[in-house]
């Protein structure tokens, strides 16, 4: 039996899900969606944004529809995109603790990143540049894709442009359309739940914060998931995961 070397363990890249994983933008959107519905004389609560988190815009436009919202899906996304970037602009970026020294960490290690968000391109570069430094080696953004998260389109499409199997890539998410997609795409994946907890699966880690986690915990997780000889990585397809522990995701 070979030994394995220690640059094994080290992921291909570092796939990252952009709102509520690096940066907490949630309750933008939120404030948005609030201000939107309540615009066309409906009321729209917490509980009914936290339905949308983690979901693709152009569904989540389908559900503003049904509360009231007359306009067509193109304006809708285009209206709380608008309204997001204009609440960054203002109030800045709330980072998730932990996000910006691991990105640091990452970059400087030459580990390839990707930024894997269903938000608009134009939001996702402006929270790209806000970083500070050129974080992303590329960006896969919700008007990109075909399919939204629980699919794993966004996932594949970011490992095809850095050149990369995605089996040999750490997925971060904080919802359960996005690790259900991440897992679909035969990423490691590493859950760190804010708005909505996410239940405990053979299928992915699960990190309370990002704070205090270094590229050596990746490589921890990595090193477990895909760096021992003989073991079988995890590879879901979508059904298995739909069904199972990222159920309804």
């Amino acid at each position: 039996m070979h030994p394995i070397r220690p640059e094994s363990l080290l992921p291909a890249a570092v796939l990252w899900d952009m709102d509520g994983t690096i940066v907490d933008s949630e309750p933008y959107w939120m404030r948005a969606e609030t201000e939107l519905v309540e615009s066309f004389g409906s009321v729209w609560t917490h509980s009914d944004g936290m339905l949308l988190v983690g979901s693709g815009l152009w569904g989540s436009a389908s559900i503003l529809q049904g509360r009231g919202v007359d306009l067509d899906a193109d304006a809708i996304v285009n209206w709380l995109t608008d309204r997001v970037q204009e609440l960054l602009r203002d109030f800045g970026p709330p980072w998730r603790p932990g996000a910006l020294p691991l990105l640091t960490e990452l970059k400087s290690a030459g580990v390839p990143m990707a930024l894997v968000t269903m938000s608009t391109e134009r939001m996702a570069r402006q929270v790209a540049d806000l970083v500070g430094f050129a974080a992303f080696d590329t960006i896969v953004a919700g008007d990109m894709v075909t399919n939204s998260k629980p699919h794993p389109e966004a996932y594949l499409s970011a490992a095809g442009h850095l050149g990369v199997d995605p089996v040999r890539c750490i997925a971060v998410e904080d919802s359960l359309p996005g690790i259900a997609a991440a897992v679909a795409s035969g990423a490691v994946v590493i859950g760190v739940p804010h708005l909505i907890p996410l239940p405990e699966s053979a299928h992915y880690d699960l990190w309370p914060s990002l704070s205090g986690r270094s590229l050596a915990g990746f490589t921890a997780v990595f090193g477990e998931r895909r760096g021992r000889p003989g073991r079988t990585p995890i590879q879901p397809d979508s059904e298995s995961a739909d069904n199972e522990d990222v159920s309804n995701a």
